[in-house]
């Protein structure tokens, strides 16, 4: 999903142009074009079918202006000659100039520092966004009364960055994050942090440029921070204040011992103007696209701020198997027992490789003191001559939380999976159990970012021989809790792939959620049941999964709809995967075999035409609303539904179906709800809610339906003779003896352990964080009847 904000301008008509023909194209010119300066017949040729953009930019842009845009394209990347519109390009002129000659810092800045570090739309390889007009409006009045640049960009990064509501963040998207992306995220790394600190000081005419390293001599990582031109170039951290001095910060030091003539350690400063030189953008190494220039020696000729004999201590308190950082007091005690230095460790809204740091005494014996929690953590540690790294893992809630922390801490392919560790089966407290959760699930996200991200950044998740693309919209704020998710099956269907490729085309504008991700996949074949065949229930189980990782959907917010042969997907799999949904929506389809019995703990909204006879769906439809409110009846807690059948309406409802949106949206997910009833249907599935067949074969009708209340569970069940329950202490107190019944008979008295086996089984069954249990237990079933 893109959001690229642009704003349309007002087109000059070409009859009022010169004409001059170049390399058989047509270029209109309001001047001659050897006047231009370079060789625009070589930049047209490359930028191909955006040649008509490049002249018409040439064409349209002010005299005064004529020298940036000549810049702009002469320098560009190819990537962004071949697409980048006249009306972006010309924005992009027009502001930068307006932001400089209004600037009271005008004569410190001459044409060639504005061409290369003022002008540019953009620093390394992120989308290109038309940030210019709205980034001059936003932060102009913040710096009106500053005369000097270096001042200017000192108060931007004391307050941008807070007024945006962006901060530092691991959990960002992706490390090049265009200005917009970290916006509407909220999260970025140094790197996006950068991007948008420069575009800020570039859209009120402060010169700027984007710098980095592509790893510090001690091996720590890379960084990358910003460069602005105040009678000379000085640095400063983005959303790393230091007051509103500038050529301060955290990694000074590691600067400091940059080696210029290695590639690996040098530090480098972006160039719009074509140099000898490349960028190395290490987040996309084949990328040379960013010419730079080496600035190594204006950082190592800085005086060490390192006493003779000293050598800096940083210190980090550290939990979870990404080893996410924790805000704590720290003293530092010599072997006499005298305090030498005391702080606060950095947590995760500071840059990754900033942290809590001192010098001390080579050869000297110390103490590090942790206060965590209202627990002492104690390291001991000898300081050395280079630079070192005193890192503490936390944890008070026993050995078998940190042994889980350890194993998850190492490479993915030298660990044992989860069930083979030598203590997956060990009872845990409730507290362990919890913990234990959390860092799976966070260990899950991140393999899950590490080996999805290209098939989302592709729109195409492919699983066996089946493959299904998607495109997806956001819309509004995203709430405390995390997204919506809609996703909205087209219609179609026993005819040929391009006439169900525009009917997904026209599912993607169809509806329009006041907030969440509406996302339209399109169908994996093109026979007549496109939702409803086997490899479907896969596919979108693994787009969930995606969604809730990649944009932070709330699994307790998902919702289906479909329109036509979309709503018999939406008949069909409403009921087969509901304890994956919220509610359903189903337009215009036929239910075929379905039934409606397992929507009992999901909304469930049906819209039909009242003339849409073709295969008797509007008769069908009238028998499942009736067939609902029976069921309703006869279980009041259960089966919420809205029919609506428009008298009137034939196979188009004229859009009056789009109110099955916020009904939807009105309703939440209950992942353990007290009554479950599961019908199995001719794709079965061994999972629904908290019941559980596991490998055992199933068969279309086995049906089990379970109550809990309390501490006791009871189980009806037809053809199913065996089935395992998976609790957890959001049900009930699994501290206490649960109890279970089945036809009368207790099958099953006492207590059930929680074990990591349990919570990493269930977890990577669904990739569900609101679906992890703790515990499980199996019982034999004696048959009884249930509702058919």
């Amino acid at each position: 999903m893109e959001v690229i904000s642009d704003k349309p301008r007002e087109a000059i008509s070409v009859k009022t142009l010169k004409v001059c023909r170049l390399g058989g194209l047509i270029l209109p010119l309001l001047v001659p074009a050897q006047a231009l300066g370079f060789d625009i017949e070589a930049r047209l040729d490359t930028a191909g079918k955006n040649a008509s953009q490049v002249r018409l930019a040439l064409s349209q842009v002010p005299e005064a202006e004529r020298s940036g845009m000549r810049f702009l394209i002469d320098h560009m990347p190819e990537q962004d000659l071949r697409s980048l519109s006249a009306d972006f390009l010309l924005e992009h002129v027009e502001y930068a100039y307006k932001a400089w000659r209004q600037s009271p810092w005008r004569d410190q800045v001459d044409e060639s520092l504005f061409l290369n570090c003022v002008l540019p739309y953009a620093s390394v390889n992120e989308r290109r966004d038309a940030w210019r007009q709205d980034f001059y409006t936003r932060f102009t009045p913040l710096v009106r009364d500053v005369e000097f640049p270096g001042e200017a960009a000192a108060k931007l990064n004391n307050e941008l960055f807070k007024e945006l509501g962006v901060r530092y963040s691991r959990k960002r998207l992706k490390p090049d994050q265009s200005p917009y992306e970290t916006i509407d995220s909220g999260l970025a790394s140094c790197t996006g942090l950068s991007i948008l600190l420069v575009d800020a000081c570039r859209a009120v005419g402060i010169p700027a440029r984007f710098v980095g390293t592509p790893l510090w001599s001690d091996g720590s990582g890379n960084h990358s921070w910003v460069e602005v031109w105040d009678n000379g170039w000085r640095f400063t951290g983005a959303a790393e204040p230091t007051g509103m001095a500038l050529n301060r910060g955290w990694f000074v030091g590691r600067a400091r011992r940059a080696e210029r003539d290695n590639p690996r350690y040098a530090i480098y400063a972006t160039s719009f103007r074509r140099t000898p030189i490349h960028f190395p953008m290490v987040w996309d190494r084949g990328n040379k696209s960013v010419s730079a220039v080496n600035v190594t020696d204006r950082y190592t000729s800085e005086e060490s701020g390192t006493p003779e004999g000293h050598a800096v201590v940083r210190f980090r308190l550290v939990t979870g198997p990404a080893g996410e950082r924790i805000a704590a007091p720290v003293k530092v005690m010599d072997d006499q027992g005298e305090q030498r230095f005391a702080g606060k460790t950095r947590d995760e809204r500071f840059d990754g490789n900033d942290h809590l740091s001192t010098t001390l005494p080579v050869g000297g014996q110390f103490r590090a003191v942790f206060d965590f929690r209202r627990e002492s953590i104690t390291r001991a540690f000898d300081v050395v001559e280079d630079e070192q790294l005193i890192t503490v893992t936390a944890t008070s809630l026993g050995p078998i939380v940190a042994q889980l922390e350890a194993e998850l801490a190492r490479p993915i392919a030298k660990r044992r999976p989860i069930e083979e560790l030598p203590f997956a089966a060990t009872p845990l407290t409730a507290a362990q159990a919890a913990a234990a959760a959390k860092l799976l699930w966070a260990d899950h996200q991140q393999k899950i970012q590490a080996t999805r991200c290209d098939e989302m950044q592709a729109k195409e998740i492919t699983l066996g021989e089946h493959s299904m693309r998607f495109a997806y919209s956001v819309y509004g704020e995203k709430p405390r809790g995390g997204r919506s998710l809609f996703i909205s099956m087209h219609g179609g269907g026993g005819a040929p792939s391009e006439v169900n490729t525009r009917q997904w085309k026209n599912q993607q504008r169809l509806y329009m959620p006041e907030e969440g991700v509406y996302l339209a996949p399109r169908a994996p074949t093109d026979t007549w049941n496109l939702w409803h065949r086997p490899h479907v229930d896969a596919l979108f189980a693994r787009l969930i999964e995606n969604l809730i990782v990649f944009e932070d959907v709330n699994a307790d917010r998902v919702y289906l709809m479909g329109y036509s042969a979309g709503g018999d997907g939406a008949y069909q799999l409403a009921p087969r995967m509901a304890d994956r949904w919220a509610a359903a929506a189903m337009m215009a389809g036929h239910p075929g075999d379905a039934s409606p019995l397992n929507l009992r703990n999901i909304g469930f909204t049906l819209f039909m035409g009242g003339r849409d006879a073709a295969y008797d769906r509007n008769k069908r439809a009238a028998e499942w609303k009736k067939k609902l409110a029976d069921l309703q009846a006869a279980d009041p807690a259960g089966y919420r539904h809205l029919v609506t059948i428009y008298p009137n309406k034939g196979h188009w409802m004229d859009r009056q179906d789009a109110s099955s949106v916020p009904w939807m949206a009105a309703v939440t997910r209950d992942p353990f709800p007290a009554k479950v009833v599961w019908r199995q249907d001719d794709v079965t599935h061994s999972r629904f809610y908290w019941l559980s067949v596991g490998d055992r074969p199933a068969k279309k009708g086995d049906t089990v339906v379970a109550t809990l209340d309390g501490q006791s569970i009871d189980l009806d069940s037809k053809g199913c003779d065996e089935v395992t329950l998976l609790l957890n202490d959001e049900m009930l107190d699994l501290d206490r003896p649960v109890r279970v019944t089945s036809a009368g008979q207790v099958v099953f008295q006492g207590t059930v352990d929680r074990t990591l086996a349990t919570i990493g089984r269930t977890l990577a069954e669904r990739g569900d964080p609101r679906g992890v249990f703790s515990a499980t237990v199996s019982v034999s079933l004696t048959p009884a009847v249930a509702p058919d």
